[in-house]
């Protein structure tokens, strides 16, 4: 009797960027997948494309308008305000899609994606691939099991330094759109929705004062969640600080790793969790009151680090089989979005902005 051999997802990139090519990467090291186009107008893609050995075309439409030979999943790498026409083909082909963050770059187009994908049922992930960190995932089970009691404060950190040669190769970046809310807070956000819960409401403020550019370089913010608990995050790219998720999770090797730092504090009336070392501070069960004078016992929780963006290529994998619904849907990704929204009106209006109200 013969064993059947595993199934090798066949698989399209779109966008043959710098976080598409990541993708591809990870793509041949699967043993599960295997890349068979590179979709992008751009000439070079198309030599990029030749040199993997496999097709290349222009546009979706061009990939799909092949007969009897539709792969079985896309990975929508493209500008953010291609992902939502992206999704949507792929909808109508019946491919199952990873939609890079942040999932659209409106949050009227996001709407129209969610209700098409109620009508096809088509699958699609959102490419928030902190969510599959190992770590984030722990420290998630943690809260969640009641290891802090009731969790009632919440700091966070995103600071660290964008070089001047940042700017110079973008100058898009020196513009509205450009500076750290829009581009690397929505991933902080999402992170602490994941640990924490939905915010309910925020309060921000933000200075250009280092710049001094048409955008922000730093912005401060409280936040209160739908539990109860309060919360404050930190966000500037212009100081020299080793406080942010890149920095201290060494999960992108791409940045020094400072790996006594944290980015993240949860407090709880039992205990408290510090992320991403996964520290934990906590009070014996010897019979002692709990307070400020009782010691804590402090340990830290096992971890067995994971590549997330190769463990969300393994999930999409099972998504494709139906073995998996995803970690990160459009809906769940759109609120994400809808909180970032949030903090940059409280920044134009100075006031708490409640995130039903741009619901």
């Amino acid at each position: 009797m013969s064993l059947k051999s595993p199934r090798v997802f066949q698989l399209a990139v779109a966008g043959a960027g710098l976080i598409g090519r990541r993708h591809i990467e990870l793509i041949e090291a699967n043993p599960r997948t295997q890349l068979c186009a590179v979709v992008d107008p751009t000439p070079a893609s198309r030599d990029f494309a030749a040199g993997l050995g496999v097709a290349h075309f222009e546009s979706l439409d061009a990939l799909f308008a092949q007969v009897g030979n539709k792969p079985d999943g896309v990975i929508l790498a493209t500008p953010n305000h291609l992902h939502v026409p992206g999704a949507l083909a792929c909808a109508q082909h019946g491919v199952p899609a990873i939609i890079e963050k942040p999932v659209t770059d409106t949050l009227s187009a996001g709407r129209q994606l969610v209700a098409t994908l109620e009508k096809s049922g088509v699958p699609m992930l959102v490419g928030h691939h902190r969510r599959h960190s190992s770590t984030l995932q722990l420290a998630r089970r943690a809260i969640q099991s009641g290891q802090l009691g009731r969790v009632v404060t919440v700091m966070g950190s995103a600071q660290f330094y964008k070089p001047d040669s940042y700017f110079e190769q973008g100058a898009w970046r020196k513009e509205a759109g450009g500076g750290p809310i829009l581009i690397n807070l929505i991933h902080e956000m999402d992170n602490l929705r994941y640990l924490c819960g939905e915010i309910e409401s925020v309060h921000a403020i933000a200075s250009n004062a280092v710049r001094h550019f048409a955008v922000e370089d730093s912005a401060v913010m409280t936040l209160k969640f739908a539990s109860g608990a309060i919360g404050t995050f930190t966000l500037s790219d212009t100081v020299a600080a080793p406080r942010s998720w890149e920095q201290t999770s060494g999960e992108n090797t791409a940045y020094p790793r400072y790996p006594a730092e944290d980015c993240y504090f949860i407090a709880g009336t039992q205990g408290s969790i510090a992320v991403p070392t996964l520290r934990t501070w906590s009070y014996a069960k010897d019979g002692r009151e709990p307070g400020w004078w009782t010691p804590f016992v402090e340990q830290a929780l096992p971890l067995e680090a994971v590549d997330p963006l190769a463990a969300q290529l393994e999930h999409f994998c099972n998504l494709i089989e139906g073995k998996a619904e995803p970690i990160i849907t459009v809906s769940d990704a759109l609120q994400s979005l809808l909180t970032v929204e949030a903090v940059r009106q409280s920044i134009a209006t100075g006031k708490t902005v409640a995130l039903q109200d741009l619901a």
